[in-house]
């Protein structure tokens, strides 16, 4: 089955752009970089405008089937390119990520091996709602440390982002058999500043549409700063249900800034079933080609 784009989905998205224009005049662009590693999860704010990043990593990971009696190791290459478009909330990316597998069938001693894009992917984000889009509501206390540091309940108002983007299989793939060339996949992002030190991220993503095998995906994000603020950690947890696939994974990591516009990254996980069981590490790093120039905004009272 081959998934066409009708012309009234196209209409309907530029609508609903049009429509998320006028929430698109306010900043998004931080001194420091912005990076989704060492994580899976996406976070809501863009980069800003005329921002170019690449998030680049290499990975390995032990897989056991009970079930199927398989061994299997597999080397990973991941990147993502990342670009601020017209607007400072607006972001296009391309993530991709190209294994290649050795599986060994224990029963009969047989080894295959496989080679292909595990994950090959472009889709638009653009944040329609921020809770700090109005610094005059959120001035620090001048004249207390501890309360701009202790928790809020305000604080876990989240901002929000939309993202719809495009899934790639082509040619034989044997991670999608028979899959389609192009599949949708839609996402809602939030991001809440828990404290100043601690935010929490959640992916909710519907991917896959109109293939055999959808699949709903949920992250959840939380990374910490520790005291020198060049260092910080992350603690994430995934979970994924389609017919195809289904399980639970929990990640962590640290990252670590080496400039403004350079980070690098360590991270390492596993999940709870045995069919099949999976440890995994990897490292990586994220650079920023900076061309930001800012622009003068105005504040809604």
């Amino acid at each position: 089955m081959t998934y066409y784009v009708s012309k009234k989905q196209i209409n309907l998205l530029f609508i609903v752009a049009a429509a998320l224009i006028p929430f698109c005049g306010f900043s998004q662009y931080t001194e420091i970089i912005n990076s989704n590693r060492p994580g899976l999860s996406v976070s809501a704010y863009a980069l800003g405008s005329n921002v170019l990043q690449a998030e680049l990593g290499v990975g390995y990971e032990l897989r056991d089937h009970s079930k199927l009696a398989t061994e299997s190791e597999l080397l990973s290459t991941d990147i993502a390119l990342r670009y601020g478009l017209f607007f400072e909330t607006l972001e296009i990316s391309y993530e991709g990520t190209f294994d290649h597998q050795s599986l060994n069938y224990l029963n009969t001693g047989v080894e295959i091996t496989n080679s292909d894009f595990s994950r090959n992917r472009i889709g638009l984000k653009l944040l329609v709602f921020d809770p700090f889009r109005n610094p005059n509501r959120n001035k620090p206390n001048l004249y207390s440390w501890k309360d701009n540091n202790k928790f809020k309940l305000k604080n876990l108002i989240p901002a929000i982002s939309i993202y719809y983007g495009a899934n790639f299989v082509f040619g034989d793939n044997p991670y999608y058999k028979g899959e389609n060339v192009v599949s949708p996949r839609a996402m809602i992002v939030t991001q809440s500043r828990v404290t100043s030190k601690m935010e929490l991220i959640s992916n909710i993503a519907y991917d896959r549409i109109g293939t055999e095998f959808p699949e709903w995906n949920y992250t959840i994000s939380l990374s910490h700063t520790l005291n020198n603020p060049r260092w910080s950690v992350f603690l994430e947890n995934q979970g994924i249900k389609s017919d195809r696939y289904a399980d639970i994974l929990l990640r962590g990591g640290l990252a670590h800034l080496l400039s403004n516009n350079i980070q690098v990254d360590l991270n390492f996980g596993t999940n709870f079933k045995d069919t099949p069981s999976r440890i995994f590490g990897g490292i990586g790093m994220s650079y920023r080609l900076d061309m930001h120039e800012d622009k003068i905004r105005n504040i809604v009272h």
